[in-house]
């Protein structure tokens, strides 16, 4: 009896057939070198893989990675790991994961403009946090203190991709998403423009959405910026963004590279620095950091000695001698989601009542 729902026992064939013979994707890298600027990395171009794979019939090789990073588990994970705010009482704060779609949205909006590569910049924005850990940066610089190799999330992010998603198989992304996600801090510089192009959009992404979130939890108002940075960038928090994308877009045309003019980049260090001072440090808003830190360090200490709670696949790692402990538990621990990192912690620390039957 035939499994092809009645299609006969060449359907198979006839429609591998019909795949080869559209030619979808070559179609699309084509209309590339057609549209995009002289700047922009082709698809075409691209460095490649890790590991050599059949191309795909219809996605060129950056759409094929956005795919990937959009459909891991790490993605997912996002939904449920802090921004800013640690378990703020609201349901419109942003996480990790809304964060990670407005920075997408910020980078595709100046690549398109830019006639760069949308889907690279797309890539690289999705999964430029994937190694964030839970609770943001509090315990990043857990994690960062207890380490012996230390630990830093854009580091951890291009890990992810090329090892630990996939039950240790990684995603096998192209050399230029791997990059941008690596090279997304301000310190470093990535090799595309499209990377260049997400390094940019997660610094006014988060100042936008945090400054937003700070208004809504009554830490700031929007009059409390300087008035000097309001003559440049806007009085409202709409404004400012508008205003950063504006100006990457026009002072990055035709060029080749992604920057600020002088004026508004020099006011826009100036509103990171009154971020730092306003909302980054404000006792309200991370008052419970430190906690946060200690229970971090304490699930570290407890899965180095009990490495046998760790999935297998991670141990076999350090079976094969490609990780040490260290780094394994590491990678589990940054791996939780803010909740699941509280619920282990009280699974094994916090003692429970019982009853005699």
């Amino acid at each position: 009896m035939s499994n092809n729902y009645g299609m006969g026992p060449f359907y198979c064939t006839e429609k591998s057939e019909r795949r080869r013979q559209v030619k979808i994707r070559e179609q699309l890298e084509e209309r590339e070198t057609r549209i995009l600027s002289k700047h922009a990395t082709l698809s075409m171009n691209s460095r490649g893989r890790e590991k050599e794979e059949e191309a795909c019939d219809i996605r060129p090789c950056f759409q094929r990675d956005r795919d990937r990073i959009l459909y891991s588990k790490s993605f997912r994970r996002l939904k449920d790991k802090t921004q800013v705010f640690l378990s703020p009482d609201g349901d419109h704060y942003r996480t990790r994961m809304t964060h990670t779609l407005e920075v997408s949205q910020n980078a595709r909006t100046i690549a398109k403009a830019l006639l760069l590569n949308e889907d690279l910049a797309e890539a690289i924005a999705l999964g430029h946090d994937l190694g964030h850990t839970p609770f943001g940066h509090a315990g990043e610089r857990a994690l960062n203190a207890v380490c012996p190799d230390g630990f830093r999330h854009n580091e951890q992010s291009r890990r992810i991709v090329e090892k630990l998603e996939n039950y240790g198989r990684g995603l096998n992304l192209t050399w230029e998403v791997r990059d941008g996600i690596e090279n997304h801090e301000m310190n470093l510089m990535p090799g595309t423009l499209e990377g260049k192009v997400v390094r940019l959009s997660d610094k006014i992404a988060y100042m936008h959405h945090d400054m937003d979130d700070a208004i809504r939890g009554g830490i700031i108002t929007e009059k409390d910026v300087p008035e000097d940075l309001s003559r440049v960038i806007g009085h409202t928090n709409g404004e400012w963004l508008d205003t950063f994308i504006h100006d990457i877009i026009a002072t990055s045309m035709d060029t080749d590279d992604i920057r600020m003019s002088d004026e508004v980049y020099d006011a826009f260090h100036k509103l990171r620095t009154f971020m730092f001072e306003r909302v980054y440090t404000n006792p309200i808003a991370k008052g419970q950091e430190g906690k946060v830190e200690e229970m971090i360090k304490i699930l570290y200490g407890y899965y180095l000695d009990h490495v046998d709670r760790l999935p297998e696949y991670l141990r076999e790692f350090m079976d094969r001698g490609e990780a040490t402990k260290e780094r394994i538990v590491c990678d589990y621990v940054s791996s939780m989601t803010d909740r699941y990192a509280v619920a282990v912690f009280e699974e094994v620390y916090i003692p429970r009542s019982w009853t005699v039957l």
